[in-house]
């Protein structure tokens, strides 16, 4: 210990000069919004780029799980792609270019940085704009909803995780067909709540929520999880739901991307009408 003080002594001034380029870099970006936007990148390219080396050297410990666990996501992959085809009356549509009909794709990204014990959680991937990774993409593994895109560089993207008090996401009641807003309240990353179910339904222990694909980001019919717990307040008239995720936060791994091909059509005819 007396060493290292007397070193920290000996070049001093070297060490408050680092400190004091420090101070300066954060004051420039706070008073200025394009240096800020410049050393943000800065930023999330070198955290990019130790996080991803050193998540790349303890995967290699955990080779033979991960591969295991792509070859299961591969096959659920491949079922989704069979699956999601946009369905159109034949008389008024008659392409039949698979590639046409397909409504989303899916790429494959690696976790690299990930929190669940904050109030706003998000998560870092190692696929950017230059895998065709944009906002606003939907993001899911083999087991259900992980959150949405909010940020993207050249090589890695950062994931607002459905864990954050800023996540908004429409999901259903399969079993009686009915529609609310998936939130997180914070605390157990296990669980989250779905809100605007009229309490005149009966809703029961077990049911499956999955997305409602109402949102233009997320496919229908992606697993959220299972509901644990119904709750209304006297005189309200919607249930308060919290169900467990079928998503371990803890664990992710490998995920998807999910682009929605005609997006910008659907947003367009959504824009028209709310300008008319």
């Amino acid at each position: 210990m007396r060493h290292i003080l007397a070193f920290i002594w000996k070049h001093n001034f070297f060490f408050l000069f680092l400190v004091l380029e420090v101070v300066s870099l954060i004051l420039i970006a706070n008073k200025s919004f394009y240096q800020g936007s410049v050393l943000g990148n800065a930023t999330d390219r070198f955290t990019g780029t130790v996080v991803s080396g050193w998540s790349g050297i303890t995967s290699y410990f955990n080779l033979k799980q991960e591969n295991e666990r792509l070859a299961e996501e591969n096959a659920r992959l491949h079922r989704m792609l069979t699956e999601e085809q946009i369905t159109s009356d034949t008389t008024t549509l008659t392409v039949t270019d698979t590639t046409y009909n397909q409504q989303y794709t899916y790429t494959v990204a690696k976790v690299i940085s990930n929190s669940t014990n904050r109030r706003d959680n998000y998560i870092m991937l190692n696929k950017g704009r230059k895998h065709g990774i944009e906002r606003d993409m939907a993001v899911m593994n083999s087991e259900g909803i992980v959150g949405t895109v909010v940020s993207v560089s050249s090589n890695f993207s950062w994931v607002m995780s459905v864990l954050n008090k800023h996540s908004r996401l429409s999901g259903r009641i399969n079993r009686i067909n009915q529609m609310g807003t998936i939130m997180w309240q914070g605390g157990n990353p296990a669980s989250g709540t779905l809100h605007d179910i009229p309490a005149h339904v009966k809703i029961l222990e077990g049911d499956t929520i999955t997305t409602s694909g109402f949102s233009l980001i997320f496919p229908e019919g992606i697993m959220v999880g299972t509901v644990e717990r119904i709750n209304v307040e006297t005189g309200d008239h919607f249930y308060t739901i919290q169900f467990r995720f079928s998503a371990d936060f803890n664990s992710l791994r490998y995920v998807y991307v999910v682009r929605n091909l005609i997006r910008d059509e659907q947003t367009e005819l959504q824009k028209n009408i709310i300008d008319e």
